[in-house]
């Protein structure tokens, strides 16, 4: 006798339904965050997925959501490197930079980072946005590091940092050489723009 489902109720069947329309409508997005960026069109995204826009809707209530979705695995990646970095031993300042420098990049060229990472006026910017307080969460060990050297003002948060770099990114967006216009931007606000005195 061969297995026809039996014992798979309608609620697991909607579950399993559920499951798959949200995985279908997180690829089909993620696609079109790369090729549009945060403006990408939900109902485009809900007709490609092969749903409808409430479908999109009750799994991604908000655009923001959406974007923190889609931006999820590139945030963790973010997050073990702030650890991998965590490891080294008296130079807490360059490890700090160079995370720094890592977030930038990222928010430069995967589409639609920046702006799950920026201060939306609808959420407490770290309680009701998942990548930014974990993006803030991963720094922290590395900022008191490069405190202890005396290499950061105290006063320099982690929101400060992820500030800075996703406003340089949003900045630098439309610029022919969007990267290189950030990096060197990054490199003024790091420096200071005020001349070494001797």
């Amino acid at each position: 006798m061969t297995s026809t489902g039996a014992g798979v109720g309608p609620v697991e069947r909607q579950r399993a339904d559920a499951r798959r329309n949200y995985e279908r409508i997180l690829a089909v997005a993620a696609e079109e965050v790369a090729v549009q960026g945060a403006d990408a069109s939900l109902e485009q995204i809900a007709r490609v997925a092969g749903v409808g826009s409430a479908t999109v809707r009750r799994h991604f209530p908000t655009r923001r959501a959406l974007l923190e979705a889609v931006s999820q695995q590139r945030i963790e990646t973010l997050c073990a490197r702030a650890g991998e970095l965590g490891g080294r031993d008296g130079d807490g300042r360059g490890a700090l930079l160079e995370w720094l420098g890592e977030v930038l990049a990222y928010c430069v060229t995967a589409r639609g980072l920046a702006t799950a990472l920026s201060y939306d006026a609808d959420h407490d910017p770290v309680g009701g946005n998942s990548c930014a307080a974990a993006l803030i969460e991963a720094g922290e060990p590395l900022l008191r590091s490069a405190a202890r050297e005396g290499a950061v003002a105290p006063q320099v948060t982690v929101e400060d940092l992820i500030t800075l770099t996703v406003g340089l990114a949003l900045a630098t967006e439309h610029h022919p050489e969007p990267t290189a216009r950030a990096e060197t931007l990054l490199g003024l606000a790091v420096a200071g723009i005020s001349p070494d005195r001797v």
